[in-house]
């Protein structure tokens, strides 16, 4: 006999093990990215160390240098020396932000968050992290030749560590139905139209760069160092620092340009100055060049790329210029916040500072993306046909019939209820027997006889009747009485008592003629209704 037991519950069933197991992957979320970041800029460090001449290896230097370069890949301004230094490198600030996403969205997946509200906590406790990390690493630096202001090493890696992580979250999981409900569809396709406009602006920055860099290969070349330690150092701050470079050239296309110190380089102008020896900025020109504005078709076909990927959005044109205006707003947004990030401040010396003009270069790049974008989805995208004005006359025409038809029949419900409400009958109290009813004068139609209707009589009005009434009397006073006795007989004829039997009167008594005057006086009703 087979002894029927209750399977063993597993280990991983327990509450106190599975908030175990949730809180190690909180853990991990929260402080993975900063133990990485910050052993990769350590790494980086005691790679420049090992191949720098006449350089001593320490690992408490590096460590210690590595709180500050952690904070640098934060956009977080240090202070070398009392020196402000501002222009911090964008590539690691652009690493830290996707491993802090990637970390967010593997986190949310292992803890079977099934909303973005259930996120929160996580996204609170990779936030809280970086704040007290970057805490530590500034109380630290206290005192030391390469120093970060508190409050922004508290505030500034704990603001983008919550941006990435909720970027992460949303990737996963999309916007949430109570945000999506509210925009509006037209402006997300917009938004999405944005960014494909600034990613192709940074593309056509990229490759005025790349042309540039190319150009000048010879002076690139003699800015490396001879020997591999500091060649190394060059190579490794002109990798960290080009996509501020890719941000400067983007503006130098669409027109505003960029300026190091006293050197201002425009689309359309140029101002001569000093430039660091760094391999990164060997393309810059010593002097302008006229075919410069032929630049300009970049933008251009970015303005034309982005009015051709929103043309069929909507058979509406001006639902297409609205999406248009959204993407161009995206786009000077997104110049301002890379404008911003790229430039700042660089010591005191001749380079000081490093800035992209912001203000401008988001209104030249609205305009870029917007106007020939404008053009492109107005008249590439589909129309509506104009509706003909026959088929307008023909739809007025029929509301019209229908609020005729409508009327009569609200009119003739309103009768009918009315009606009902006169049928209805009144108490016995209130009824007069001396008066008929009028429902059966309205049954009783005089003009249509129950018996078989004779010769038309004529119709007389009132006034006609009573004079040949008159006329009547006078002549029956000058007949003989025979005669009188006779036409009293006729005149009682067309009695509806006994038809054909002579009537009782006496001879020459007036009272035949009387009631025949009566009664074709009663028949003008009957007349009248006919």
């Amino acid at each position: 006999m087979q002894v029927l037991t209750s399977p063993g519950r597993p280990a991983s069933a327990d509450p106190a093990v599975r908030q175990g197991s949730r809180l190690r992957v909180v853990l991990a979320a929260a402080f993975g990215p900063i133990v990485t970041g910050y052993a990769v800029v350590a790494t980086l460090l005691a790679l420049v160390v090992l191949t720098a001449e006449h350089a001593v290896f320490s690992a408490g230097g590096v460590l210690l240098s590595a709180g500050p370069g952690w904070l640098a890949a934060y956009q977080v301004e240090l202070g070398i020396g009392g020196h402000p230094l501002g222009m911090l490198p964008l590539l690691p600030t652009v690493g830290v932000v996707v491993l802090i996403a990637r970390a967010a969205s593997r986190a949310v997946q292992r803890l079977g968050c099934e909303r973005p509200r259930h996120a929160i906590p996580l996204i609170a406790a990779m936030s809280g992290a970086h704040l007290l990390f970057g805490l530590a690493i500034s109380l630290f630096s206290l005192g030391q030749p390469v120093r970060a202001n508190v409050a922004l090493a508290v505030l500034v890696p704990a603001a983008i560590s919550a941006l990435a992580a909720g970027c992460g979250v949303l990737r996963r999981f999309g916007l949430p139905a109570t945000i999506a409900d509210r925009l509006d569809p037209l402006a997300m396709r917009g938004a999405r139209a944005g960014l494909l406009g600034l990613f192709a602006l940074l593309a056509a920055g990229a490759l005025t760069l790349t042309i540039a860099t190319a150009l000048s290969a010879r002076t690139v070349s003699s800015l490396f160092a001879p020997t591999f330690g500091s060649s190394f150092g060059l190579l490794l701050l002109s990798v960290l620092y080009l996509p501020n470079a890719v941000v400067a050239a983007m503006s130098f296309v669409s027109g505003p340009g960029f300026s190091i110190g006293g050197l201002a380089v425009h689309l359309v102008g140029y101002r001569g100055g000093e430039v660091p020896a760094v391999p990164l900025l060997g393309g810059i020109p010593e002097h302008a060049a006229t075919w410069w504005p032929a630049l300009m078709v970049l933008p251009l076909a970015v303005g034309v790329l982005v009015g051709w990927s929103v043309r069929a959005v909507d058979d509406d044109p001006a639902a297409r210029l609205r999406v248009v205006v959204v993407a161009g707003a995206v786009v000077g947004f997104g110049c301002v916040l890379l404008g911003t990030l790229a430039g700042g401040r660089l010591g005191d010396g001749p380079f000081d500072p490093v800035s992209v003009p912001v203000g401008v270069a988001s209104i030249v790049a609205f305009c870029w993306v917007v106007i020939p974008a404008g053009f492109v989805a107005f008249f590439a995208g589909a129309h509506e046909p104009p509706v003909p004005a026959g088929l307008l006359v023909d739809e007025d025409e029929d509301l019209a019939e229908t609020d005729d038809e409508t009327e009569p029949d609200e009119a003739a419900a309103e009768a009918a209820e009315d009606t009902e409400d006169d049928s209805e009958p009144d108490s016995d109290a209130d009824e007069d027997p001396a008066e008929p009813d009028a429902d059966e004068d309205e049954d009783e139609d005089p003009a249509e006889p129950e018996e078989e209707p004779g010769p038309e009589e004529p119709e007389y009005d009132e006034f006609d009747a009573e004079a040949d009434a008159e006329l009547g009397l006078e002549l029956l006073e000058d007949l003989p009485e025979a005669e009188a006795v006779d036409a009293g007989e006729t005149a009682a004829e067309p009695s509806d008592d006994e038809p054909g039997k002579p009537s009782d009167d006496e001879p020459g008594k007036p009272s035949a003629v009387t009631e025949s005057t009566e009664d074709s006086g009663d028949a003008k009703p009957a007349g009248d209704d006919r």
